[in-house]
């Protein structure tokens, strides 16, 4: 550079377009996207069990044979679609199986062991009495239809007022009743001299239990068939 005769050198000016950026020129093709640190991994939410699997095996439990087997059904369909309790579903329908199974077998026995025993006080007019007990203070007596074989035939029950117990006279007059009450039931009954009293009554120990009934029962010697109410 020369120096002008007799003066300083121009003071330096910066190219035209100005310095370049500071630190290193960018790459080619831009600068990469920011970094982002992956986000963390969360496992699917397991299916809960469903509720009407958890109803069949509750009212398996208690009994509720109909409720059990409805509720274990669709339990069961919902634990096809991903639901959870297809076990307690299965428990529910079998223990409803099992309570099913037990009353068909109690309806059974009942029926093959009833004797037709009821309780005294609850026999009525019309019922008919398989065979007479050995005294007329019992607790029960077996009934049966009276197209079946009978040595007895119910034909009043007269219901003693409530009150401490009478004595044995009080219902000896009640028993005198039954006469005139065979009279009102069956006329030709009354006159035939083969069919007979039987009174059920009340002891001391019977009243206590709320039995006030005198219960006057026609008998015979054979057993009959057929009813003797009048028709």
């Amino acid at each position: 550079m020369t120096v002008p005769p007799g003066g300083y050198p121009p003071p330096y000016h910066p190219p035209q377009g100005g310095y370049p950026p500071p630190g290193y020129p960018p790459p080619p093709g831009g600068y990469p996207p920011p970094y982002y640190p992956p986000q963390p991994y969360y496992a699917p939410r397991p299916p809960g069990t469903n509720g009407w699997a958890i109803a069949s095996l509750i009212f398996g439990l208690l009994g509720g044979v109909l409720l059990g087997v409805i509720c274990g059904v669709v339990g069961l369909n919902r634990a096809k679609q991903g639901q959870g309790g297809r076990g307690l579903a299965i428990a529910g329908l079998v223990l409803s199986a099992l309570w099913a199974l037990g009353i068909a077998v109690a309806v059974v026995l009942l029926l093959v062991f009833d004797d037709g025993s009821v309780r005294a006080a609850d026999v009525k007019a019309g019922d008919c009495l398989k065979e007479l007990p050995a005294s007329g203070l019992v607790l029960s007596v077996n009934t049966t239809p009276c197209t079946e074989p009978h040595t007895g035939e119910v034909f009043s029950v007269m219901t003693m007022p409530d009150g401490d117990f009478p004595g044995q006279s009080a219902i000896e007059a009640y028993q005198n009743k039954c006469g005139p009450e065979l009279v009102d039931y069956s006329p030709e009954a009354a006159e035939d001299h083969d069919v007979g009293l039987f009174v059920l009554s009340p002891s001391e120990d019977s009243w206590s239990q709320g039995d006030h009934a005198v219960t006057c029962v026609a008998t015979t010697d054979s057993p009959r068939t057929g009813t003797l109410k009048k028709q």
